[in-house]
């Protein structure tokens, strides 16, 4: 999939553990994680927003667009 989700490099930026990410922003552990990985099919805007909300960034800082695939 051309879209590369950069939420490792935001937590380890920001010193935080998935599981307080997941706490904060109200989402499972589980979820957060699928997500995580590049494995989810869809983000809801809602949970973007918070994620965004919750790291003070932008909704490019978490999704990235990569031509031909993988980065």
């Amino acid at each position: 999939m051309a879209i590369v989700v950069k939420l490792d490099d935001l937590l380890h930026a920001r010193r935080m553990t998935l599981t307080e990410l997941s706490e904060r922003v109200e989402i499972t552990p589980a979820n957060l994680s699928i997500l995580k990985t590049g494995k989810a099919k869809a983000i809801r805007f809602s949970t973007l927003d918070a994620i965004c909300r919750v790291l003070d960034c932008q909704p490019g800082d978490v999704l990235n667009w990569v031509e031909g695939g993988e980065e």
